[in-house]
C-alpha cells in the first residue's frame, strides 16, 4: 500500500461520486410520474422499464460491489474454489426463463409489489406471506451492509477509510459521507436513481475488466507467469490449518462443496427481494424474457473477473504480511499495477458498484416491510400516498441498520451473516416458484416446510467454526446419510421440500381447507400489450 492518501486516484473518484449524485437526484425527474406518492411510483419505477433500462437493472443489481471484491478475493485466498461463482450464474439463467415471466405477469395483473404479495394472494395467507418477507428483510440486511464494506475497501486503499486516528467519526467519515448521499437520492427518487445510475456503474466496471484482463497480464509477464506464481503461492502451507493455502482446481475432497453451493446459490439468487424488484420494473413480460437471454453476458464477465485474484496472488499483494484482510487484495492489486488515473477510475467501478444495489436492497427491503407487514397487520386500510411515505422511512432505516452493522461489527461477522441469508432465502423457493407453477402445495404445509429449513440451516451454520470465529463461521458442513460437506442450505432446502410434500399429502388427506387463491391460470401469461408481444402458451400446471 501507498503512504498516504492517493491524490489522483481520490479526484478520479470523488468526480464520478458526484456525478452520479446528481444523476441519482435528477432521477427523480425522469419519466416523471403524474403522482409520485405511489409504491408503483416509487418502489417500482412506474413498473415502465424496458429491455436496456431492466438488463442495466438487474445487472447492477446482481453485479455489487461484494461481487467485485468478494469473488476474486476468494479466488486469491483459496484457489479455483472461487469461480463457484461463475456456473451458478450459468445455471441461473436457464431457471429464472422458466418462472420470471409468470411472476411478472400475475404481479402486474394484480399489482404484487413483492413476492409476499403473490404468495398471499396465491395462497391465501398472510402468515406464509409474513414468513416470506421477514426472510427476505433479514436475508437483505447483510447483503447491503456488504456493499458499505466494499466502498470501505476501496477508501481504505485510497488511504481515506480507517486510517490511524482514534476518533471513530474522523476514521469513518467518507463512509458516513457516501452512505448519506445514497440514502438522500434513494429517499428522493425512489427506483429511478439506481436504474439510471445503473448504466454508468456497469460501463466502468466493463472498462476496468477489460483492461485489467489485458494490462495487468502484460505486467505480470502474461497468465503463464500468473498461474505458476498462483500455484506456488497456494502449495504454501498455513501454519494455522497445517494445510496447503488452496489449489488451482478444488480437490476430490471438495467437489460436493463445490457442486452444491453452485447449485444452491443458483437457486437462491432470484429469492431476492432486490432481484424481484428489478423484474417487476419492466414494462412487459417480454422485457423479462429478452432478459433472462441476455443476461449470461454478466457472466463473461464475472469469469474474468475471478482471474483477477490469481493476478493479485501472482503481484504479491499481501505477501508476507499477517492476517492480511483478503477484501482488500482487488483494489490494492489495481493501486499497485495501474496508473493512479484509472486506478481513480477502478475504483469508482466498485464504489458505484455499491451504491446501485444497496439503493435497491433498501428499496425492496421497505416494499416487503409497507406491504406485508405495516399494511397487513398494522394498517390494512393504508392509503397508497401512505405506503410510499412509510416505505421512504423504512428504506432509510434499513441503510442505518447496515451502517450500524458494518462500523460496529468485525468485516467477516458481515460476510458469514451474508451466507447466512442465502441460507435463508433459499427456504422461501417453494411457496415462490413453486407458487407459480402449481396451487397442489398446502400453505401450511409451505410454512412448516420453511419453518423446518430455516431451523435447520441456521443451527447447522452455527455450528460451523472457522479460524477467526467460534460461531457462523461457514456456509459448508457435512450432508446427512451421505457424509459429504455440503452447502447448507441445499440440505436445508430439500428438507423444506420434503416436510412441505408430506404434510400437504397429510393435509389434504384431512382435508384441510385451503386458503382462497385470487389467481387465475390466465393471469399467469398475461401481458402489457407491448407491440409484437407474444404470450406464452398456458400452463396446465397453474390450475
Amino acid at each position: 500500500m501507498k503512504d498516504g492518501v492517493n491524490g489522483v486516484a481520490l479526484g478520479v473518484f470523488i468526480f464520478f461520486f458526484l456525478a452520479v449524485t446528481v444523476m441519482g437526484f435528477l432521477a427523480a425527474r425522469w419519466r416523471k410520474a403524474e403522482n409520485a406518492l405511489h409504491l408503483d411510483e416509487w418502489g417500482l419505477g412506474g413498473r415502465s422499464f424496458g429491455s436496456w433500462v431492466t438488463w442495466f437493472l438487474l445487472g447492477g443489481d446482481l453485479y455489487t460491489a461484494y461481487t467485485f471484491v468478494a469473488v476474486p478475493a476468494a479466488v486469491y485466498a483459496a484457489g479455483a474454489a472461487g469461480f463457484f461463482a461463475v456456473p451458478y450464474t450459468i445455471l441461473v439463467y436457464p431457471l429464472i426463463f422458466t418462472f420470471l415471466p409468470r411472476l411478472w405477469s400475475v404481479s402486474h395483473k394484480h399489482g404484487y409489489v413483492t413476492t409476499s404479495d403473490f404468495v398471499r394472494g396465491r395462497f391465501g395467507s398472510k402468515g406464509l406471506s409474513l414468513a416470506v418477507a421477514i426472510t427476505g428483510i433479514l436475508a437483505t440486511m447483510p447483503y447491503i451492509a456488504l456493499q458499505l464494506v466494499g466502498i470501505q475497501a476501496v477508501l481504505d486503499v485510497m488511504g481515506v477509510g480507517g486510517g490511524s486516528s482514534d476518533n471513530w467519526f474522523v476514521k469513518d467519515l467518507p463512509l458516513l459521507i457516501a452512505f448519506g448521499v445514497l440514502a438522500a437520492y434513494t429517499y428522493s427518487s425512489g427506483l429511478r436513481a439506481p436504474a439510471l445510475i445503473a448504466f454508468v456503474k456497469d460501463a466502468l466496471i466493463y472498462i476496468v475488466i477489460t483492461v485489467a484482463i489485458i494490462y495487468i497480464p502484460y505486467r505480470l509477464g502474461g497468465f503463464d507467469s500468473i498461474f505458476a506464481k498462483a500455484s506456488s503461492a497456494y502449495s504454501q502451507v498455513n501454519p494455522a490449518t497445517g494445510k496447503a493455502r488452496g489449489a488451482l482446481a478444488p480437490p476430490e475432497t471438495a467437489q460436493w462443496a463445490y457442486g452444491t453451493l453452485a447449485l444452491g446459490s443458483a437457486l437462491a439468487l432470484f429469492m431476492y427481494p432486490h432481484s424481484v424488484t428489478a423484474v417487476l420494473s419492466g414494462r412487459s413480460r417480454n422485457v423479462i424474457r429478452r432478459n433472462t437471454t441476455v443476461l449470461p453476458l454478466y457472466s463473461l464477465m464475472l469469469g474474468l473477473l475471478a482471474m483477477l485474484g490469481f493476478m493479485a496472488l501472482a503481484s504479491g499483494v499481501g505477501k508476507g504480511v499477517v492476517g492480511y484482510n483478503g477484501q482488500l487484495a482487488i483494489p490494492q492489486l489495481f493501486e499497485n499495477m495501474f496508473p493512479s488515473w484509472f486506478a481513480g477510475v477502478a475504483f469508482a467501478a466498485i464504489g458505484i458498484g455499491a451504491l446501485v444495489p444497496a439503493a435497491i436492497m433498501s428499496i425492496a427491503a421497505a416494499n416487503l416491510f409497507t406491504r406485508n407487514i405495516y399494511k397487513d397487520f398494522l394498517k390494512p386500510d393504508a392509503t397508497p400516498e401512505q405506503q410510499t411515505k412509510v416505505s421512504k422511512i423504512v428504506s432509510l432505516l434499513v441503510k442505518v441498520g447496515a451502517l450500524v452493522f458494518v462500523l460496529t461489527m468485525d468485516k467477516t461477522v458481515a460476510i458469514n451473516f451474508q451466507l447466512l441469508g442465502g441460507i435463508w432465502i433459499l427456504q422461501t423457493f417453494p411457496s415462490l416458484v413453486g407458487g407459480l407453477f402449481t396451487r397442489w402445495f398446502h400453505r401450511w404445509a409451505l410454512l412448516a416446510g420453511w419453518a423446518v429449513g430455516m431451523v435447520y440451516g441456521t443451527w447447522k451454520a452455527y455450528g460451523v467454526a472457522s479460524l477467526t470465529q467460534k460461531h457462523f463461521g461457514g456456509s459448508s458442513d457435512a450432508i446427512p446419510v451421505i457424509g459429504q460437506i455440503g452447502y447448507i442450505g441445499l440440505t436445508a432446502f430439500i428438507l423444506n421440500a420434503v416436510v412441505t410434500i408430506v404434510l400437504t399429502f397429510a393435509f389434504r388427506a384431512l382435508k384441510t381447507p385451503d386458503g382462497i387463491d385470487e389467481t387465475a391460470p390466465s393471469d399467469y401469461t398475461a401481458d402489457s400489450g407491448e407491440p409484437g408481444v407474444e404470450p406464452d402458451l398456458p400452463v396446465a400446471a397453474t390450475t
